[in-house]
């Protein structure tokens, strides 16, 4: 098997984890308490982490040599992804997973605008393509528009952001470190939100996105935490099968295959939530792929963003 074969067993592997970790997170809609989910994440993944790291004789030194961008890449990832999942318990999970691909147009456009890197004509027409694409997801037509199918376009942003931010960092911080940062932030952050929740109100709202947001947390179903333990190690070998995939494969040949998770989401949303993508929105996750693929291949999208570390925060 050649480094690219492997690079894309690793992603494809990756992605069907990262599946499973969702449809685990929109599962416990009912029972479980979103924000205990996400720092316990955070207090499992991160020490299965450091665990993977000791015993394969890597720096288990999380410390970060740019302190302040390192603190601004966690809030990024902490409320984007916390938007992802507050989205995906009240909307078809094959819907807030293309959304959230639209981030390589994010990424393409920051890239441009932060870093000076050239945007041919070829990806920007791509990148409008995508775009059209995740309008016809979201529908923005009065009668028809869901507020929250904006969450994981927030998410696709705040999470590019992370990634040019991840361009400077990963000069001296590690991808192992930066990603031990991630979960760090959403342990903090998690933390932080839990507490000052316990002294707001919960806003009356039919919205199971909302009762799973101010779920007080659980402690005494032993389904939940272990669903919370299965959610935390799914997550962390996700994230250690994108990394290895990436770092023996060519990133400009394996990244496309990152696009099967959305197949695997649409195939997990009929089969345990039988939910039935309609045209429009098939119509749309196929633009969004397809423009993203163009962008990866035609213009090497390798050389213009940190895609070695692009997919991390979905664990």
């Amino acid at each position: 098997m050649s480094d690219d074969q492997r690079g894309i067993l690793c992603i494809v592997i990756g992605m069907f984890l990262f599946s499973m970790q969702d449809l685990l997170i929109k599962t416990m809609v009912d029972q479980g308490s979103l924000i205990q989910i996400v720092v316990i994440r955070g207090l499992i993944g991160g020490s299965l982490l450091l665990l993977f790291l000791r015993l394969t004789g890597r720096s288990t030194n999380v410390g970060s040599a740019y302190p302040l961008l390192s603190f601004t890449r966690a809030i990024m990832f902490y409320f984007g992804f916390l938007c992802f999942y507050f989205a995906l318990a009240s909307m078809p999970i094959a819907e807030a997973t293309s959304l959230f691909f639209v981030s390589p147009f994010f990424l393409t456009i920051l890239s441009r605008i932060v870093l000076k890197n050239p945007v041919g004509l070829y990806r920007i027409g791509a990148i409008i393509v995508g775009f059209m694409g995740m309008l016809l997801i979201i529908k923005p037509d009065p009668d028809e528009f869901n507020w929250v199918a904006l969450l994981p376009v927030f998410c696709a942003l705040t999470y590019s952001i992370s990634m040019i931010i991840a361009r400077y960092t990963r000069e001296k911080d590690s991808v192992f470190q930066q990603t031990c940062h991630m979960y760090m932030g959403s342990i903090v952050f998690g933390t932080t939100t839990a507490l000052i929740m316990m002294v707001i109100p919960q806003p009356e709202a039919d919205l199971a996105s909302i009762s799973y947001l101010f779920r007080p947390w659980v402690f005494d179903d032993l389904f939940v935490l272990m669903a919370i333990g299965v959610i935390s190690a799914v997550g962390t070998t996700g994230i250690i099968l994108l990394i290895s995939g990436y770092r023996v494969g060519n990133p400009a040949v394996i990244a496309p295959f990152e696009y099967t998770m959305l197949v695997i989401a649409i195939i997990v949303g009929i089969i345990f939530f039988g939910e039935y993508p309609d045209a429009w929105s098939l119509t749309g996750m196929g633009l969004i792929v397809g423009s993203g693929i163009f962008i990866f291949v035609r213009e090497g999208i390798r050389k213009a963003a940190p895609i070695a570390t692009k997919t991390l925060l979905r664990g």
